[in-house]
């Protein structure tokens, strides 16, 4: 039997949290797909797809992020969308979203897990 990883393999390791900038995106490969990763000033971190369906371009993690209310989000860079860090949905086209993945820190180590299921 091999040695089991600390980390389940649904959850991939990306980097320490101490490493992220507040409110600045950084993209990362988790399984197979460029995501961008966000650390808001209250020290949450969230995870999206890295691709902006209006700009057609992998800029998301280049975005601004804000809040709209208590809704955490990222604007593209290219169009300005702004778009649900929580959830990947898009505040301004409610038929348009990106992929949300779950994210959780242990011990100081960022892991990212699967997408999101839509709850809609």
């Amino acid at each position: 039997m091999t040695p089991r990883s600390p980390y389940a393999e649904e959850w991939q390791p990306v980097c320490q949290v101490a490493e992220l900038e507040v409110e600045r995106g950084v993209t990362a490969l988790v399984h197979g797909q460029a995501i961008a990763i966000f650390r808001t000033q209250d020290d949450h971190v969230y995870a999206l797809g890295n691709h902006d369906p209006f700009a057609k371009a992998s800029v998301i993690a280049r975005g601004i992020v804000g809040t709209r209310g208590d809704v955490p989000f990222v604007a593209s860079p290219a169009h300005k969308h702004a778009f649900d860090l929580r959830s990947g949905k898009c505040l301004d086209d409610a038929h348009v979203s990106v992929p949300a993945y779950d994210v959780k820190v242990v011990e100081g180590v960022v892991l990212v897990g699967h997408r999101k299921v839509d709850a809609a």
